[in-house]
């Protein structure tokens, strides 16, 4: 009966670990760019009572053998990547990414990280920055005299001035696309780091090799479902119970052998 303790204690572990990742995405469901987090489950390590095969009889092996399970845990998790709905804010510096890949911005420390959220802003220097005022890579820098922005599809960017309605180029977005983006190391911020899971930047020009278009004006809105979210939230929430339960049921039969030896 201890057996079914520890069992119940590591659903119970597993599904409060799934009760926090659902909790996040749902608190992130008005994040920019925020894509939603699944857990992924396994059952743990099996114990053999009697193998598969043993012998019955001198005749006869047995069809089945006899196994009990150590319970179950989160492995890991994965991020879902799937496009989130295009708002359009008419803002001029927020951009965003329709299909496959990534900003690129530099980090103060001069690391170069990844991000989908297009919520720009410029620096006191004319820089495109984001919201946290990392640089964005290959932005360009934006003169004072400025007095239109144009942003295209190609991530190309370009002003106008008082003087001259001619645009003039100030940059290109350097975009960036990965192996496996669901293996990027998140750091908060919408933030994201390569790793050996992802793989390392594939740098391409938005619209070409299968990277996706810059889209000036819109932001894109996070992939989390709500309503999808508040039914895993209940069955997260059944499944620690009924794991109580097996935690109660043993406990009373422990009590109960226990009573029968006193």
């Amino acid at each position: 009966m201890i057996r079914s303790l520890w069992i119940a204690k590591t659903g119970m572990d597993a599904e409060q670990f799934n009760l926090d990742v659902i909790s996040n995405n749902l608190a992130n469901s008005q994040t920019t760019a925020f894509k939603r987090v699944q857990p992924m489950f396994q059952d743990l390590l099996y114990t053999t009572i009697r193998a598969a095969g043993s012998s019955a009889n001198a005749q006869n092996l047995l069809p089945t053998g006899m196994q009990v399970g150590a319970g179950a845990a989160v492995t890991g998790t994965e991020r879902n990547n799937i496009q989130g709905t295009l708002f359009q804010t008419g803002n001029k510096l927020d951009v965003a990414i329709k299909g496959n890949g990534f900003f690129q911005i530099q980090l103060a420390d001069g690391t170069l990280a990844y991000t989908r959220d297009g919520q720009f802003s410029l620096s006191s220097t004319g820089q495109i920055v984001t919201q946290a005022g990392n640089t964005v890579s290959g932005a360009g820098v934006i003169p004072v005299t400025a007095t239109g922005i144009t942003i295209s599809e190609v991530g190309l960017v370009q002003y106008s001035t008082q003087t001259s309605t001619a645009l003039t180029q100030a940059g290109q977005f350097t975009m960036a696309n990965f192996a496996n983006p669901a293996g990027l190391t998140a750091l908060g911020g919408g933030i994201f780091l390569p790793s050996p899971s992802s793989g390392t930047a594939q740098n391409q020009i938005a619209g070409s090799n299968g990277m996706g278009t810059t889209i000036q004006y819109y932001i894109e809105q996070s992939n989390v479902n709500v309503a999808e979210e508040l039914v895993n939230l209940i069955a997260a929430q059944r499944a620690y119970e009924i794991n109580t339960r097996a935690v109660t049921a043993s406990d009373q039969i422990l009590q109960r052998l226990s009573n029968m030896g006193g």
